[in-house]
């Protein structure tokens, strides 16, 4: 297969080659907010955003040469267990299961779990953590209601399940979906008054990330800082004083080495762009005990790239990664951030990157 990545933009969806040249793939003029897609998995999806025409997902049978749309998640109707919910985004998407294209979860706003079971063609929400989202009223972080970006799924267990909500923190369960619990003790939100900055379920986690090859490791780019797991999410530890800012979306995990993870900088809350104009790297090999500036190849005056929650992914070598900004800026580094280069100047602001592993 010719293709390296997948890049969902504000006006469609690109390819990344081999030979690095790129290409629109499809939706041309439409926003892609998540996509999934993988060598080994048959079906590949794309999430749209068309605004007042509602959310879509499409599927794909034959590696990205043709689209057809699929069902979205759907809120069940106003009751007990739901205030009349819509769809406002379909924020994270994840396989949930290595060797079935059929099976996936999906991560929305508002604060909905969706897990389909037959490649898209229905959907069914997991009842037991939208209780929890009700009786504890999650709320929004950049976006009016919550939501879940991110979804990790344990390496030889399928029915463990992490997930990071923006903002409820990091829930975990242990049997599928059964039965949930929240785990983000250790976790400190600075927006909230002293007596509740400890609080696991007032948590504003960006993105999060597991070591595929020691899953008991896990980071996260949290609005307060970075934070790691190093005992499967039973406690975080908060790493302080990284320079130019602990602040920013996006973090990558080696997939082989769980030390190492790649976070990329900015100011906080009041412009969120580089810090001086410098868009850099931070890159930490010893688990966050030190951490390194990388920054060649990228531009150090004038910068205002903001890099996503997804805008930032590795390959499965731990050599590769890829990086887009809301700029329509794309760098590679393929050799763990010591240098990038620039793709392209020109793209649509960029929402997610995805490496085909």
């Amino acid at each position: 297969m010719n293709i390296l990545a997948l890049i969902a933009t504000r006006k469609g969806l690109f390819s990344l080659h081999k030979d690095d040249s790129l290409s629109l793939t499809d939706f041309a003029g439409v926003p892609v907010s998540m996509i999934l897609a993988s060598e080994q998995h048959t079906h590949w999806y794309a999430a749209l955003n068309h605004g007042h025409f509602g959310v879509k997902l499409h599927r794909s049978d034959n590696q990205g040469e043709s689209w057809h749309e699929v069902s979205t998640p759907a809120y069940p109707a106003a009751d007990d267990a739901s205030d009349g919910d819509s769809l406002e985004l379909i924020w994270s998407l994840e396989y949930a299961s290595p060797n079935n294209s059929h099976a996936l979860w999906a991560g929305t706003i508002p604060g909905g779990l969706f897990y389909s079971s037959d490649a898209g063609e229905s959907w069914s929400l997991n009842q037991n953590l939208w209780q929890h989202k009700q009786q504890l009223g999650w709320f929004g972080g950049g976006y009016d209601h919550a939501g879940i970006h991110s979804i990790c799924i344990q390496p030889g267990d399928e029915k463990l399940i992490r997930v990071g909500v923006s903002c409820a923190g990091v829930w975990q369960t242990d049997d599928g979906g059964d039965n949930w619990r929240n785990k983000a003790t250790g976790m400190r939100a600075a927006f909230m008054p002293a007596e509740k900055q400890y609080d696991p379920n007032i948590q504003d986690p960006h993105r999060m990330v597991q070591c595929p090859t020691d899953p008991s490791r896990l980071w996260v780019q949290h609005h307060n800082g970075i934070f790691i797991s190093s005992d499967s999410c039973g406690s975080w530890q908060e790493i302080e004083d990284v320079a130019p800012s602990s602040f920013g979306f996006a973090v990558a995990v080696h997939p082989q080495d769980a030390d190492t993870a790649w976070f990329v900088p900015g100011i906080k809350d009041e412009c969120r762009m580089p810090v001086d104009g410098r868009l850099v790297v931070t890159r930490t090999r010893d688990a966050g005990k030190t951490f390194e500036t990388l920054d060649k190849g990228l531009p150090q005056t004038h910068s205002s790239d903001l890099v996503y929650r997804h805008g930032l992914d590795i390959d499965n070598t731990g050599d590769r990664l890829l990086m887009g900004s809301t700029t329509g800026n794309l760098w590679l580094s393929e050799n763990q951030g010591d240098s990038w280069r620039c793709l392209s100047n020109y793209l649509p602001p960029v929402y997610a990157v995805r490496f085909l592993k």
